[in-house]
């Protein structure tokens, strides 16, 4: 148990000294809220036209919820308790969820299964083909034909691995990745994988944490076309935020 507490606390502290580096730091804006429900824990975050999609974790809790702007949530699907979600991402007429895809988007349903190389933490979709993490440095392509992989692209800032790389959104050829356990959302251009910046919700993460017993990491970015979203797992709200 100490060996695995001295493991756990050292890569907390790499982690730390890698994203602390002289790359610069910006603290985003609040504009706006909306209601989350504190029994999600997020783990996918994207828009679907002017809807937010949001697949959970936990086993025997994991599922995929449409939802309004107002809060309202129109669909949902829950997975088998045998499987713990993680990131979805909307392609064509599917939706994935690292190990299911959804063919009719409204309601959900069901489609099928695929086997994945790694372990699967965030996913997001560019340049025809689905761009995951798996809580390293390194980003796996998976070519949608064989569901293979075609490609990975090693994530650096300053010329050091980044690792822990969760939740992804894809705005044209930049990446934005929430780093596990840190209050950082890491903004890398692709497809080089050279880190430009990082968005900074440390404070906010903290203060959440404080407030709202069960509160956990920051986990989850949406691009509405304009604006970014950002929330956690088991936060009490969704926040439009401006950078």
């Amino acid at each position: 148990m100490i060996s695995l507490l001295h493991r756990a606390l050292f890569c907390m502290v790499a982690v730390a000294a890698i994203v602390y580096a002289d790359t610069p730091r910006i603290v985003p804006t609040i504009v706006d809220s909306i209601p989350h429900e504190q029994t999600h824990f997020t783990q996918g975050l994207f828009f679907d036209g002017k809807d937010l999609i949001e697949s959970t974790g936990h086993y025997g809790e994991s599922g995929i919820y449409r939802r309004t702007l107002d809060g309202k949530i129109l669909d949902s699907l829950r997975l088998a308790e045998r499987y713990f979600g993680e990131g979805s991402v909307a392609v064509g007429d599917d939706i994935f969820y690292l190990t299911w895809k959804s063919r009719n988007r409204k309601p959900f349903a069901m489609k099928g299964e695929f086997r994945i190389p790694t372990e699967g933490w965030g996913l997001t979709y560019w340049r025809d083909a689905l761009l995951m993490s798996n809580g390293s440095s390194e980003l796996l392509q998976i070519g949608l034909g064989g569901f293979s992989v075609v490609g990975a692209i090693p994530v650096r800032d300053n010329g050091r691995e980044l690792p822990q790389l969760n939740e992804l959104e894809v705005v044209r050829d930049t990446l934005y990745a929430n780093i596990w356990t840190t209050g950082l959302i890491a903004v890398v251009e692709l497809p080089s994988g050279h880190v430009l910046k990082y968005l900074d919700f440390t404070d906010k993460a903290r203060e959440i944490r404080r407030r709202f017993s069960g509160a956990d990491v920051l986990n989850g970015i949406a691009f509405d076309g304009k604006d970014f979203w950002i929330t956690g797992k088991n936060w009490p709200q969704i926040y439009k935020v401006r950078f």
